[in-house]
């Protein structure tokens, strides 16, 4: 039995106490009052008024704590551990010291693909396999809970976080598959040092589904403090009052006049005693903490700062959150931005790049129309990865498609080569430019310049500038 229902038992055992007690001396003062007083009961008005009033009371308090006991129950009705509230209550009692976030990554697909009350039972399933195999290693009072629909929180006392890495590896790779289920897993560890138990609870989803450069995922992080995290959050917010940005400018070379005519953006943060901040780590700080769009702003700012230092046929592509761009504030900034620059709009190119179709589909289109209209080039990145891609394609006319690395890299593959082949066709019957990434030796270059791509990048072409570069190679 998981602890949380062990809890929630007691829990319930003390409120029909409570709720008994008052009820039971009410009884006994009555009798009291009636039989061992040897007087006979006058059913008068004061007497009516009376068991009146203990018969109200006494519905009042069953009442008041059936109620009570439903609106404040420690279990996630679903799953039965812990509810979040309950969790972090209970956490502040026992005090562990080793904190584990375990995400189903695929529910999604599967709450698409089964019924209701078999994603619920899989959910139940889980939690109580989990917690099974952490008795089973010896780990005994761990509390569990479900945060939201796909996450999961874990937290025991534990002094060798090496060897729990090892065995949530171990409990992942055999449950891969639950109730003829097939799940995928992603999870963060996390040590600490300090009382402040939610902090290190929201420190875990900084953790977890962090995009590096090439939009893969981390299948696992391990923090073996998390007043190591503290300190990256702190220097990333550093990095964004002060406005500090390390930019590598990528090459893309144009296959129709063999020049270098645009580059992409690859951002980083700084900070002067931590040095470089990629991506992949302050991210998804930053998203949490509500500054997304305040980030991409800064980027917009610094590359319209930029652009006038080189040749005025140079372009930029770069990164933008949908998010932001379909933030109505966001993009009045970016237009007042770009109305008051000196810079040619078509030389900023946005890449997109989304998992799955945003709900509202129109509204997100009028958008990029929106942008569009001011002469800023749209492109979508890992193009072909998802069929959100493809679904964009059908309703939008982009500028521009940056292919998934796996076509590029993967060109031996007749099957690969097959897609890639039909994508560049389709792309130029629709007029739109062509981009292939990870070009890193002749004979990738040989081949995609057959197939008629538009542009290629990568080590096979040009190594990446940075700033200073960028600007001497444009004013020697």
């Amino acid at each position: 039995m998981l602890l949380s229902e062990l809890e929630e038992r007691g829990r319930r055992f003390k409120l029909a106490l409570r709720a008994a007690i008052p009820i039971l001396l009410l009884v006994a003062l009555v009798f009291y009052a009636t039989f061992f007083q040897g007087g006979i009961i006058d059913l008068n008005i004061e007497n009516k008024i009376l068991i009146i009033a203990i018969v109200f009371i006494s519905v009042y308090f069953i009442y008041f704590f059936i109620e009570r006991s439903a609106q404040e129950s420690l279990i996630d009705p679903t799953t039965h551990g812990f509810t979040e509230t309950a969790f972090i209550e209970t956490v502040k009692k026992t005090k562990p010291n080793t904190f584990i976030l375990i995400v189903i990554d695929n529910l999604y697909l599967i709450n698409q693909n089964y019924s209701t009350q078999q994603v619920e039972l899989l959910l139940y399933s889980f939690i109580h396999k989990l917690n099974h195999f952490l008795k089973h290693q010896e780990i005994k009072d761990a509390l569990i809970s479900r945060r939201y629909g796909s996450e999961f929180l874990i937290a025991f006392k534990s002094e060798d976080i090496d060897h729990i890495e090892k065995l949530i590896s171990m409990f992942i790779e055999q449950n891969d598959l639950i109730d003829n289920i097939e799940i995928d897993y992603r999870y963060a560890i996390v040590t600490h040092k300090t009382q402040n138990f939610e902090t290190v609870i929201e420190q875990l989803k900084n953790l977890i589904a962090i995009n590096d450069e090439n939009n893969s995922f981390n299948k696992k992080e391990v923090i073996k403090d998390s007043q190591d995290l503290t300190q990256i959050e702190q220097s990333v917010l550093y990095a964004m009052k002060n406005n500090d940005l390390i930019l590598s400018f990528r090459p893309l070379q144009n296959l129709h006049t063999g020049e270098i005519d645009t580059y992409e953006i690859a951002a980083k943060l700084r900070h002067p005693e931590k040095g470089e901040i990629l991506p992949r780590v302050y991210l998804p700080i930053i998203n949490r903490m509500g500054l997304g769009r305040d980030y991409d702003m800064m980027l917009v700012k610094y590359l319209l700062k930029l652009l006038p230092l080189v040749d005025d046929d140079i372009s930029f592509s770069f990164n933008l959150s949908p998010f932001s761009l379909r933030d109505k504030q966001f993009q009045d900034q970016f237009f007042k931005l770009l109305d008051n620059s000196n810079v040619n709009a078509s030389r900023l190119i946005i890449q997109l790049y989304e998992r799955k179709t945003h709900h509202n589909l129109s509204g997100y289109l009028r958008t990029l129309n929106q942008i569009r209209a001011h002469g800023v080039r749209i492109c979508i990145d890992n193009f072909g990865s998802s069929n959100a891609s493809m679904e964009y394609m059908k309703h939008f006319k982009f500028d521009m498609v940056q292919f998934d690395r796996d076509y590029v890299t993967k060109l031996e593959d007749k099957t690969t080569y097959a897609m890639i082949e039909s994508l560049v066709r389709m792309s130029k019957e629709l007029d739109i430019t062509t981009v292939a990434k990870w070009v890193d030796n002749p004979s990738q270059k040989k081949i995609l310049t057959s197939l008629g791509v538009d542009y290629l990048q990568g080590f096979g072409i040009s190594k990446a500038l940075d700033e200073t570069e960028l600007i001497e190679h444009y004013n020697k």
